[in-house]
């Protein structure tokens, strides 16, 4: 059991208490508002700190858990990290703080409702990544689409009403396929808990159809891929990042877009894992396209900030590249390259809100030999167009670099195509940066514009530090990632989808894998008892439901005494007992009722 039991809780909904805070102040009391604001961020991106000190890295299962019934017993406040979901936590605190301060002078009319939607986003993100719960998922999902859809209408620019309605309907659209798929996998097992859904599936004793299977992954990818955006779900992306405030792109860019593809990687890929691979030649093909596409559009734009929008549309199509590949290192690579991204495009909408708050134009014709009288905020700004376009040894570059070699393992035409989008991103992100702030000065106003504010230095620094700490240091996050990664795809490799082939997930010390107890049990055969008892082992922990194990055991033709003794002896040196209490302070009790049971097949 984690030392901070209520540690997620903290962190969720930390940002709707200050709110509570910015509600008691008037409306015209700007400066408290923004400072209690800001230190309400600050204080979460330090309390979320909390989380890397007490994350065991040799632990695939959810940690730092809490459970509670909420409404009826079929859905339960359920919250939990791994390590997929931890540094995106992580990335919500510190990107957070930044568009707080971004936002300091740019943003003077309804002060207030401003910061209260930007804090109700953060808390809605922050669920998304640590609802276990698929039902309170939902819930916070659907809450971040409101306050956004606020800040770009009323905080946006000249046609923020057409974007903001564009963005609503888009992503609501794929909200209420995915609600239909949650209400049917309910319908199939009984429950709303994540885990426990993939305990039925895993052990075999809840088998959906192929067709239904299919459907099923259609209603939830398409609401994910609409939110990455995916090739061609992506036309209201380009439209609500150039009408919405500097502050809105961040969010938007930084994290709101690694919704769509956190929930293919935490739901498509475990849950449907045969029409996964019955539609990853597609996908495949639609992310290729997309990184081409999105690449050669940016290159055309004269407007900066929709230029930076279609780079999104580009970098993420890597990202879905890489899910699909099925392979650890390209999976990594993918996560990865969702933190790179969310920092290295977060701060290039930085440096363009910059120039908005100084000329109100985002027009490149407008802009010309900035760095005469900006030299400083030109050279960040140059910084982050190499993070961005994957200069080595940046945080780009080890995001792309996995995904390519994850997937040259089992795709290299996917690679190969794939490897043009890294050419194309120097040409027009280089071509961008020449126009704007190479030569002479080419507007006469542009002459006497003002460098960079000591606040934005700040912002400018904390953004390039995070850019080269990721870039040098990232054994530190991929060390982080790799037991839940490989843990997620064995859980791609099911009984009844045994035949299909999974890319075998790297071994290390890290790795919990289930254990055969001599050699004439077979550890990959559903039927076998000692690959149940393995997978029992796997399940410490995990909340689970006495019929459900019965099912599991009776089902799979095993009579009620099972041997566990032997199976914890070859899993560690340690006495059986002390294995379950190292995975969980609170056994479940099917659990115990497994261990204490003498039984043989």
């Amino acid at each position: 059991m984690p030392a901070q039991p209520l540690l997620l809780t903290a962190i969720t909904f930390l940002p709707l208490v200050s709110v509570l805070a910015i509600l008691l102040l008037k409306s015209d009391d700007h400066v408290w508002i923004r400072r209690i604001a800001l230190a309400a961020s600050i204080a979460e991106f330090l309390i979320s700190l909390f989380l890397l000190r007490g994350f065991d890295l040799a632990n695939p299962h959810y940690q730092f858990e809490e459970m509670r019934n909420w409404i009826g017993d079929a859905i339960h406040y359920h919250l939990g990290i791994d390590g997929i979901s931890l540094f995106l936590v992580l990335l919500t605190t510190f990107l957070t703080p930044v568009s707080i301060l971004c936002s300091w002078e740019s943003i003077k009319e309804n002060v207030k409702g401003f910061f209260i939607s930007l804090l109700i986003i953060e808390t809605a993100m922050i669920g998304v990544f640590v609802s276990i719960d698929l039902f309170l998922f939902f819930v916070f999902w659907e809450l971040t689409l409101i306050p956004m859809y606020f800040m770009i209408g009323m905080w946006g620019h000249d046609r923020r009403i057409y974007a903001a309605i564009k963005f609503i309907l888009y992503t609501m659209f794929g909200s209420i396929l995915m609600l239909v798929a949650i209400l049917w996998l309910y319908n199939l097992s009984g429950t709303f808990d994540l885990q426990i859904i993939e305990a039925k599936l895993q052990s075999g004793s809840m088998i959906i159809p192929r067709q239904t299977e299919l459907l099923m992954f259609g209603a939830f990818f398409l609401a994910f891929a609409i939110k990455v955006p995916l090739f061609p779900l992506h036309t209201w992306l380009p439209d609500a990042h150039t009408e919405a405030p500097t502050a809105g792109s961040v969010i938007l860019a930084g994290v709101m877009l690694k919704l769509g593809t956190y929930g293919i990687l935490r739901f498509c890929l475990p849950l449907f894992p045969d029409a996964s691979h019955r539609m990853a030649p597609l996908i495949g093909v639609l992310a290729i396209i997309g990184i081409v596409y999105g690449a050669l559009v940016a290159m055309v734009q004269h407007d900066l900030k929709r230029l930076v929008a279609y780079t999104s549309v580009s970098h993420l199509g890597f990202v879905v590249l890489g899910l699909f590949a099925f392979s650890t290192i390209s999976v990594q690579g993918a996560i990865y390259q969702m933190l790179n991204h969310g920092v290295s495009t977060g701060a290039l909408f930085l440096g363009v809100g910059m120039l908005y708050d100084r000329r109100h134009t985002h027009e490149i014709t407008e802009f010309g030999g900035l760095a005469n009288p900006m030299p400083v905020l030109m050279a960040f700004f140059l910084f982050i167009c190499l993070s961005s376009l994957a200069l080595p040894p940046l945080n780009g570059f080890i995001g792309e670099f996995l995904i390519l070699i994850g997937t040259f393992e089992s795709h290299h035409q996917w690679a190969s195509w794939a490897a043009s989008g890294a050419v194309l991103s120097a040409i027009y992100l280089l071509w961008a940066y020449q126009r704007v702030a190479l030569g002479e000065v080419t507007v006469e106003k542009n002459r006497s514009l003002p460098d960079a504010s000591r606040r934005e230095r700040i912002i400018l620094v904390a953004m390039s530090a995070m850019i080269i700490f990721m870039g040098v240091a990232s054994p530190l996050f991929t060390r982080r990632m790799e037991t839940s990664t490989n843990a997620l795809l064995r859980l791609m490799d099911r009984p009844q989808n045994a035949s299909r082939p999974v890319a075998a997930p790297h071994n290390s010390a890290r790795d919990l894998e289930p254990v055969a107890l001599s050699e004439s049990s077979d550890s990959r055969n559903p039927s076998s008892c000692a690959h149940l008892s393995a997978l029992s082992l796997r399940l410490a922990g995990t909340v689970l439901e006495d019929h459900v194990t019965a099912q599991c055991l009776v089902g799979r033709g095993f009579s009620r005494d099972i041997n566990l003794p032997s199976v914890s002896g070859a899993l560690a040196p340690e006495a059986p007992e002390h294995r379950f209490s190292s995975a969980n302070s609170a056994m479940p009790s099917v659990l115990s009722k497994i261990a204490a049971a003498q039984v043989r097949p």
